[in-house]
């Protein structure tokens, strides 16, 4: 049974997923192309973190920052190693998809690489509905980056 919660981010086990997360992204991405967000930024009040557990296991975790009030973006969604290909991404998207509509949002958009190893992530976000779309709030074109985005329903199942 998992649980999903919203999350202070202080616990060791997230800090630990969020290193493992950073690094990641630092050998996949070049730095001008590195968009997740470091614990400090993940803190700052327009950013809503959750976790998801199974008992006292650590699962993934995901995050929003509100962007202004119709719109939202997707960061650091992360899966923990010994919890990939169990459903664990799907169910965190689809909580932060209702969380989002129930808050207000009419747009949930994301960055995320370009690169081979992103495809599973590129397949995830279009299950659930996102489709590519350019640059969205600051960011700019970037061979490195794609760019994607989901119209919330104000009825969200």
């Amino acid at each position: 049974m998992f649980t999903i919660k919203l999350d202070d981010l202080s616990g060791p086990e997230i800090i630990a997923l969020l290193e493992e997360h950073l690094s990641d992204m630092q050998a996949t991405s070049p730095p001008e192309s590195k968009h997740a967000l470091d614990l400090t930024a993940l803190k700052d009040p327009s950013v809503k973190f959750w976790t998801i557990w199974e008992g006292n296991q650590l699962a993934g975790c995901a995050a929003y920052k509100a962007l202004n009030k119709a719109h939202a973006e997707i960061k650091s969604m992360r899966t923990a190693s010994n919890y990939k290909k169990q459903g664990v991404a799907s169910r965190l998207l689809k909580y932060l998809i209702e969380n989002a509509t129930l808050s207000g949002y009419q747009t949930l958009s994301l960055e995320t690489g370009s690169m081979a190893y992103f495809e599973p992530a590129h397949a995830l976000y279009q299950k659930h509905g996102f489709s590519f779309c350019g640059p969205f709030s600051d960011y700019k074109e970037d061979p490195n980056s794609l760019f994607m985005t989901l119209t919330l329903e104000k009825n969200c199942n």
